[in-house]
């Protein structure tokens, strides 16, 4: 197959407009957006050249020291998100409030979420990151434009997505309507289609998890992790394979392609932050991608999509991937 028998980008979606009614607006926004991963990740690849892989001297509302790049990518998003008439809010990781680029929301405004740069600690060692986002169209007219005006569950999300900024630049959405992904083909500035109708396999042979934290976790994961570690011998009854990329991007990506599962659930030393990922813009969009996918994804007996977000930067466990697995997780956590 050649590059001319991958849809662009815009080819794609407009098809989509046809076949499930996807709005001009929410096009052109995500169009925006596919604008911006190409800038960040040509800044990331110049990064060691400009002197812009270190850290600053700052700290986002985490508390986590910011990269110069977490910084580039957020100003990235911010400034291309802006340009759709349609986009009343921006809440990022790196930012402590909601920002707000209207001053009444009307219904059909869109709030977006995003991760500008995940997994930014792995900058330095030339391992893939990624940008997250998640977008929520507006049911009502809003005029008290506060913080907590963003607080929306996972299943108002209209459309997530993520880009990859590995070997190869990749973007992965959806609307709604299934997963595709696409890849920046370098010389045209295109994104073409080339994974299609993206399913997670129902069942696997792999699973990632943070091993370190072992001695914080609750009985339900460390059954899990026990079970697969026995191998043939053990209940499972067949070997796994264990990874960890410290990248959720990077991660899910992996599951898209080949299955799997991603753990990082709430433990006994993150507890207290209610988990290590946050809600609104990194479980949730995912959450959403898994499931449009084929698999599921949990907090840890209960759907991530369904928690009540009570703050911008709530955090929670997340378990998400191949759905067997997801559910022999949730089946431990209930019992």
């Amino acid at each position: 197959m050649t590059t001319e028998d991958h849809l662009t980008f815009r080819q794609f979606m407009l098809r989509e407009q046809d076949r499930v009614g996807t709005s001009s607006d929410l096009i052109l926004l995500l169009e925006d957006i596919a604008t911006a991963c190409r800038v960040i990740s040509h800044k990331i690849r110049e990064g060691a050249f400009v002197g812009t892989l270190g850290a600053t001297d700052d700290t986002n509302v985490q508390g986590e020291t910011q990269k110069e790049l977490d910084v580039i990518a957020n100003d990235e998003f911010m400034r291309h998100c802006a340009n759709s008439p349609r986009c009343a809010a921006l809440v990022s990781e790196e930012l402590d409030n909601v920002v707000w680029l209207k001053k009444e929301a009307k219904k059909g405004d869109y709030f977006i979420y995003f991760d500008p740069l995940d997994g930014s600690s792995n900058l330095e060692l030339n391992i893939s990151v990624g940008s997250i986002f998640s977008i929520v169209e507006l049911q009502e007219d809003l005029t008290d434009l506060t913080d907590e005006a963003v607080l929306i569950a996972g299943t108002e999300q209209i459309c997530a997505g993520y880009s990859l900024y590995g070997p190869s630049t990749s973007l992965v959405i959806t609307t709604g309507h299934g997963v595709n992904g696409f890849t920046h083909q370098m010389g045209s500035g295109e994104f073409l289609l080339t994974f299609p109708d993206m399913t997670v396999p129902a069942s696997t042979q792999e699973y990632a998890i943070n091993a370190s934290r072992q001695n914080f976790w609750d009985a339900a994961t460390k059954r899990y992790v026990d079970e697969c570690l026995a191998g043939k011998d053990g209940p499972r009854g067949k070997k796994f394979n264990m990874r960890w990329v410290a990248s959720m991007v990077a991660e899910v990506h992996r599951i898209l392609t080949r299955g799997g599962v991603f753990m990082y659930p709430m433990d006994s030393e993150n507890a207290s932050m209610g988990g290590r990922l946050r809600l609104l813009y990194e479980a949730n969009p995912m959450g959403m991608i898994i499931e449009q996918a084929g698999g599921k994804a949990s907090i840890g007996g209960s759907r991530i999509l369904e928690v009540a977000p009570t703050d911008l930067h709530q955090r929670c466990g997340v378990i998400l991937g191949s759905a067997e697995e997801v559910d022999l997780i949730d089946q431990y956590y209930s019992e």
